[in-house]
């Protein structure tokens, strides 16, 4: 059994209202733990404060003491009007309608720098052809190793790798087979 498990059944464990299972855990804990050891005392020796004081008494009188008073407050309690629980004071009003001044300064300022944007202006592109052709596909072995599942990836990223020249070369030379 942890502490905080030990706090959440602390309350059956002195009324006795956990099973014996529970009971002997709470117990082995208390003489295990000390913090928990210390809360248990504390709350027995405030339990036993509260039952011993004496019982208060109230005077023969009292009950028609207080129906009386109940029943003044019912007749005073019936005549007069309800007040507003808030009243606006002169200082409450100004304070309010500086933060509201306050709030519109912010957010007018706000629109303004925070607007909507210009629109983006980007300067013109000129697009031009490429200086040679770009080599076709569409070559037979290109074709081939598609279709027999060779793998085309390693030759595409050579490409990629390689200069330009030696790529047109390769592909030159594949469409001449």
């Amino acid at each position: 059994m942890d502490c905080r498990e030990f706090r959440e059944k602390h309350v059956g464990y002195v009324d006795d209202t956990l099973s014996a299972v529970e009971m002997e855990a709470m117990h082995r804990h208390v003489q295990s733990c000390y913090r928990c050891a210390r809360q248990d005392t504390a709350v027995r020796r405030g339990l036993l404060l509260v039952r011993n004081l004496p019982e208060i008494e109230p005077s023969p009188d009292f009950m028609g003491r207080l129906a009386d008073r109940i029943a003044e407050l019912d007749a005073v309690g019936t005549d007069f009007e309800a007040r507003p629980t808030y009243q606006l004071t002169t200082g409450t009003f100004a304070a309010l309608a500086a933060g509201l001044t306050l709030f519109g300064y912010v957010a007018l300022e706000a629109s303004h720098r925070f607007g909507t944007p210009e629109a983006l202006r980007l300067p013109p592109v000129v697009a031009t052809a490429p200086v040679k052709p770009m080599p076709s596909f569409t070559s037979g072995a290109y074709m081939a190793g598609i279709s027999t599942g060779m793998p085309v990836w390693p030759a595409v990223m050579m490409v990629d790798e390689a200069p330009r020249h030696l790529a047109d070369v390769e592909l030159q030379q594949a469409a001449l087979r």
